[in-house]
Order: structure tokens, then sequence, then C-alpha cells
């Protein structure tokens, strides 16, 4: 049973987290494109990913040079949404990142979708998940 809605100053609705991992979990079947969020220099650097859900937490697949950016333990944001759900939605996850031993074409890993594929699967802890359905107040 979900709690009681609440919408936010903006008119949107805030997610309960089993929501949020629900909509992730669909996002990551329906082969949606996440963005990956990392701190490097002081700003913010934000590159698409292929990404799946093991457990709670989101697996991405990345190659060795953002691999050297984040490294393991490493604090970053995944987000995923749908704009063109009715009404869209957009989950945020943050977390700690933990590399992953499995191989990279291991079950569970993301399917690449370019033609070199990074071979680093990385588990982000999933410690803050938050989510809002957009304009639904």
């Amino acid at each position: 049973m979900m709690g009681p809605v609440w919408i936010d100053e903006r008119g949107s609705e805030v997610l309960e987290p089993s929501e949020c991992h629900r909509l992730l979990a669909l996002a990551a079947k329906q082969g949606r494109v996440a963005h990956l969020g990392i701190a490097q220099d002081g700003a913010p650097l934000v590159v698409p990913v292929d990404f799946t859900v093991h457990g709670p937490d989101p697996l991405v697949r990345i190659g060795e040079g953002l691999f050297d950016r984040i490294g393991s333990r490493g604090m970053v944001a995944l987000e995923v949404d749908d704009p063109d759900a009715d009404p869209p939605w957009s989950v945020l996850v943050r977390g700690e990142t933990v590399l992953e031993e499995a191989a990279a074409g291991g079950s569970g890993a993301p399917v690449p979708r370019v033609a070199e594929a990074g071979h680093r699967i990385v588990r982000i802890r999933a410690d803050q998940v938050t989510g809002r359905r957009l304009g639904t107040g």
C-alpha cells in the first residue's frame, strides 16, 4: 500500500522509494539510456550509459577513461526518465560505486549499444533514491 502522496512546490508528485525502484527496473527492461553524473575538476560531467538493475542497485557499463575518473568507491548520480509517459517521470539514484567482479558479458551486465563498449561493470549502491511524476498537482 502506498503512503500519502506528496506534491512538491512545482506541482510534481514525489515518489515513494519502492515506486522509484519499480520505475528504474522498468526503464532498464525497456532498454532506456540513463545519465551518469560524476564530479570532475569542480564541474559535473554527465554521460549517457547503458544500465540494468540487479537487486536494488543499477549496474552500468563504462570504459577505462571514465572508470579512471570514478574509480571504485566513487560517489556518482544516475538519472533515468520517461518524458513520454503519462505523466512523465524521473528517478535519481545517488551512491557509491562498486566494481563488479563478473565478466562484462556475464549475466546481469548491461547490453552495450556502441561498437566499442567499455568492459568495466560498476554497481551504484542505491543509497539515495528519489523520483517525481511531473506536473501531476
